[in-house]
């Protein structure tokens, strides 16, 4: 399988080989998410991840910043969020965001790479806090600043942020809606690296190079108990590793992997 081409200019997909680029590509307004590229977002998301040929994905944005949050001059006009531009929506109504990028990128089980190019907002900066790992140029920034607008994380950045920093520094981004730079997010453990702007695609893909050589049902099942964990007891999690582990035993890629072991070579993992 391939990737099919994206419907908007406004989001690219590259797919290289065994690894599915997908780049935010607005930079005249800092990728600021519109309609149409949240659609094609999750749309890509979820066919990488059902693309058995693909082992990971890396998200990027185009230009100067990595995403400067949902478009309010969209939002402003009801195409992203509240209202509708008709105004027959009633005020307070049911909401599905089962297939928003949010949910889609928080539920696929294929890892992310998020090569932070520039600053991350609101939205953009849970987006980012959503990927799996997060490689930074030097002139990456994460802005907590939804108090300035009055409006709140509501991509999950209040679920997320703690987990990530711990209760007392999230709160102190958030309520002093503060923007941190590359290093601090380094020390705050908001990111994982930083690397030369001219670097950060090239040591992405390296990553993601390292994360497909290994068994794909390793790396899935692995991150799919690390997402379920959270909400889970001890005892619930052993349990259902040990039933995945079972199953494991009996697939070809165990068997590669422990014979590539015994003749001291690197394995050729197939997925099966």
């Amino acid at each position: 399988m391939t990737l099919s081409p994206s419907t908007t200019p406004e989001l690219l997909v590259e797919q290289r080989g065994r690894i599915a680029i997908i780049t935010l590509n607005r930079p005249e307004r800092y990728n600021a998410i519109s309609r149409d590229m949240l659609n094609e977002l999750s749309t890509k998301m979820v066919e990488a991840n059902k693309d058995p040929e693909i082992r990971c994905i890396i998200l990027t944005g185009t230009g100067k910043g990595f995403c400067a949050g949902l478009d309010l001059i969209g939002v402003g006009e009801g195409n992203i969020g509240g209202g509708a531009k008709d105004g027959n929506r009633p005020a307070r109504q049911l909401f599905d965001l089962r297939d928003a990028p949010i949910n889609v990128m928080w539920n696929i089980d294929t890892p992310i790479i998020c090569a932070l190019n520039g600053p991350a907002a609101g939205y953009g900066m849970d987006v980012a806090l959503l990927c799996d790992m997060r490689i930074a140029s030097e002139t990456a920034k994460m802005a907590a600043v939804t108090a300035k607008r009055n409006v709140v994380p509501e991509s999950g950045g209040t679920w997320l942020l703690p987990r990530l920093i711990g209760w007392g520094k999230a709160a102190e981004l958030y309520y002093r809606a503060r923007t941190v730079g590359a290093e601090e997010c380094l020390s705050m453990g908001l990111i994982n690296t930083i690397v030369p702007a001219e670097e950060l695609m090239t040591t992405a893909l390296q990553w993601a190079e390292e994360i497909a050589d290994n068994a794909p049902l390793a790396v899935q099942t692995t991150k799919r108990m690390m997402r379920m964990g959270l909400e889970e007891s001890y005892d619930t999690a052993v349990d259902h590793l040990m039933v995945h582990l079972a199953g494991m035993f009996q697939s070809e890629d165990f068997k590669e992997g422990v014979q590539a072991f015994l003749e001291k070579r690197k394995p050729d993992f197939t997925g099966r």
